[in-house]
């Protein structure tokens, strides 16, 4: 499970759009760095140390797993993504986007490129206002007082003044949803995927017991002779296993993930059986299917089916070595079916055929942020 700490940062913008550079740069952060939990009214000022466009200020306050440094090069990219030209010229200067490092949970931190707490943030009424605003009670590690307090004891005259417009909070996945279910092809990288999303965000991990069935085996080797057994026992393990974790959220994680959706029984008991023995096993499953809590978002990954072939091949189960690309095909055209004709499934379908998100960070982000950008309770893709 990856830490989740809470920083604090300032954001100033005093030339251009100040309310689009405002917006950008949370949407940046919250891409990038973390979670966005809170954001400040908007503070004018006069600009502070030289003559200059008077300045938008915010504060916000970010879940992150990023060290310190790590925050710190992330935010100079955002910086330079957004268009901030850093010079050699001493003093203050005008500046389209300006972030910085207030506080880090409770670190001191003095380094050659980094001091936390900011060194001049308590002399700032145009820091200490947005701040106060969202983090009234947080303590000051040097000061040891609470920030209120702070801002009462700033000395600091300048005319700080609220504005009515508002910025908006991106709103996170752990948020919009309380079960996600990551589906796809055999070798798509659901189960990856669902262990990185859990990881991430701390949910609770629903991972489907395939390497329990003691028919799989079997099936590769003579799937006439094993193919209704196997769809049998796969059918009721992924009931019981859902019905069991998924009747209540643990007391910590009400948020689930799961590698898998009941759905996916019938998806490959289509490919694997004769008809008569289907429609004998879709009585069965649509018995079942009532019973089971559907998820707030499907995510089916496509991987094409050289890929497919070749991540099989690389996790090395013995018994998945002689599956054929006719048989992959089978089932993601079972796959497209399915999806065609669900109508009120809020589905994301992403293409992971080109990425690599297990060691890529950014695939991995792209998938995340494609998540936290779908509408909730809408079918599309």
């Amino acid at each position: 499970m990856k830490i989740q700490r809470t920083t604090y940062l300032s954001l100033g913008t005093n030339q251009g759009d100040k309310l689009e550079n405002l917006q950008n740069a949370i949407h940046l952060i919250d891409e990038s760095i973390g979670g966005v939990q809170k954001i400040s009214a908007i503070y004018k000022s006069p600009s502070w140390g030289f003559e200059g466009n008077e300045f938008f200020n915010i504060c916000i306050s970010v879940s992150t797993d990023q060290l310190p440094a790590t925050l710190l090069e992330s935010l100079l990219a955002i910086e330079k993504e957004l268009g901030r030209t850093r010079t050699n010229q001493k003093g203050y200067q005008n500046r389209n986007i300006d972030i910085d490092i207030l506080l880090f949970e409770d670190e001191i931190i003095f380094s050659k490129t980094l001091t936390v707490p900011h060194s001049k943030m308590l002399e700032r009424k145009f820091v200490l206002l947005p701040l106060v605003e969202i983090a009234p009670n947080t303590i000051h590690p040097i000061e040891k007082n609470q920030l209120h307090v702070c801002l009462q004891n700033c000395s600091d005259t300048s005319e700080v003044l609220k504005i009515t417009q508002r910025l908006e909070r991106p709103i996170q996945i752990t948020e919009k949803y309380n079960y996600i279910a990551i589906e796809g092809n055999i070798g798509a990288g659901k189960t990856s995927l669902a262990n990185l999303l859990s990881d991430t965000f701390n949910a609770k991990l629903v991972l489907e017991r395939f390497a329990d069935n003691p028919f799989l085996p079997k099936f590769y080797e003579d799937k006439e002779r094993y193919a209704f057994p196997l769809e049998m026992s796969f059918l009721a393990d992924r009931y019981q296993q859902l019905s069991d974790d998924l009747a209540q959220f643990d007391l910590f994680k009400n948020f689930i993930i799961s590698d898998y959706y009941i759905f996916k029984s019938l998806i490959f008991a289509q490919v694997t059986l004769p008809e008569d023995e289907y429609l004998l096993y879709r009585k069965m499953f649509n018995l079942i299917y009532k019973e089971i809590p559907k998820p707030d978002l499907y995510v089916y990954l496509y991987q094409n089916t050289d890929r497919l072939l070749e991540n099989i091949k690389k996790r090395g189960r013995t018994y998945e070595q002689n599956i054929e690309s006719e048989y992959l095909e089978k089932i993601h055209d079972g796959y497209k079916s399915f999806i065609n004709t669900q109508d009120g499934l809020n589905l994301l379908i992403i293409d992971v055929s080109e990425m690599d998100f297990v060691n890529t960070p950014a695939d991995y982000n792209f998938i995340i942020n494609k998540i936290k950008n779908h509408p909730p309770n809408k079918s599309g893709n």
